[in-house]
């Protein structure tokens, strides 16, 4: 097992040649971080909705809650990552009705603003009401070498859907543009502030603003609107990273023909997570924006799923020798690592790494 060495990370993200090859994922999933950490995650308390938690229930979810991170920590370490995922701010969040569940899920599913009385009803939570003595915790727990990645509950786009549905979105800029700045303003002033509050906590080594933009073909919105509605949001939380000392990473799917160019020399994202072969493979994405922004990740995900771990064994080796003299590339799936992914597949992916 390698020792965790964040420099690495580091040095991707300055675009250059790390002093070895790096992992990288947005997040795992619970069962196989049981299985590299090598112990199952403990059971939170069962309590009944509607009670108060009495005080011993508080604790015993606490320790549970502490365990589990561990495990998580285990997982990230044993597996090679110079960094483990955490959300800040715990308890905040921007709530919708409850989504279908599904092979294929609506974007006009579980919206609550509709019009400006219900935006005025609407219970905005507060960043600042949410508990981050967890990376305290961590900040005690981290081995040496090794930091916290912060990621978001969702970004601002993918969030001003969620609360409004992505149909009524676009007939709201049109037919009331006023009532949807005002909703992107709640929900990215927020989420700038979300990483105001944790950003600079010493446990803390890089940034992730994780926010879906697009289809396949195009982004959501138009450039103009992207612009107007999105862009802004994003840049202030890349400066709050930047003004930490610390690199930002943008985590957005979808087709990023128009939306790299301002990514890079408007929001100054250092790094650029999530690549589909059906949209731009990750080798071609590197070939066009490598040198300019870190390219992470990018082995697309349904390739992962669906080739032996041979295939995927290979094709990880040759992307990691593509980059090998420019740099500013880390090895890992396209998207994350849902449970649907076999384990050999992802063990033969990590292993193009871990292995000289």
């Amino acid at each position: 097992m390698r020792k965790p060495e964040f420099e690495n990370l580091l040095q991707v993200l300055k675009c250059k040649v790390p002093e070895r090859p790096t992992l990288f994922e947005f997040f795992l999933n619970g069962k196989l971080e049981q299985i590299l950490a090598g112990r199952p995650y403990r059971e939170h308390p069962r309590h009944e909705p509607g009670t108060v938690k009495t005080a011993s229930q508080l604790n015993m979810e606490t320790a549970a809650n502490e365990y589990n991170t561990l495990v998580r920590l285990d997982a990230f370490i044993n597996a090679g990552y110079d960094y483990v995922t955490l959300g800040a701010c715990v308890g905040f969040g921007f709530p919708a009705k409850g989504r279908a569940h599904g092979n294929t899920v609506s974007l006009n599913d579980g919206f609550v603003i509709t019009d400006r009385a219900s935006f005025e009803a609407y219970e905005w939570k507060d960043p600042a009401d949410g508990d981050n003595s967890h990376f305290d915790f961590m900040l005690k727990h981290l081995p040496p070498g090794m930091k916290v990645m912060v990621s978001g509950p969702g970004g601002t786009l993918e969030n001003v859907i969620g609360l409004v549905g992505y149909d009524n979105l676009c007939y709201m800029m049109y037919e009331d543009p006023a009532l949807a700045e005002a909703v992107f303003r709640e929900v990215g002033s927020r989420l700038v502030k979300y990483y105001e509050l944790s950003a600079p906590h010493p446990a803390i080594g890089v940034v992730m603003s994780n926010d879906d933009w697009g289809f396949n073909t195009q982004t959501f919105l138009s450039p103009e609107q992207m612009h107007k509605y999105v862009y802004p949001y994003h840049k202030k939380i890349a400066q709050v990273a930047h003004d930490c000392g610390k690199p930002v990473i943008l985590h957005s799917c979808g087709n990023f023909d128009e939306a790299m160019e301002p990514t890079i020399t408007e929001l100054k994202y250092d790094g650029k997570h999530s690549y589909e072969d059906v949209i731009l493979p990750v080798e071609k994405a590197y070939d066009r924006w490598g040198g300019r922004i870190a390219i992470l990740g990018g082995i697309d995900l349904d390739f992962v799923v669906r080739s032996t771990p041979e295939e995927v064994y290979d094709r990880s080796k040759k992307m990691l020798a593509k980059a090998k003299d420019k740099g500013g590339y880390a090895l890992g799936t396209g998207n994350s690592v849902p449970e649907y992914v076999p384990v050999d597949n992802y063990m033969a992916m990590i292993r193009a790494v871990i292995e000289p």
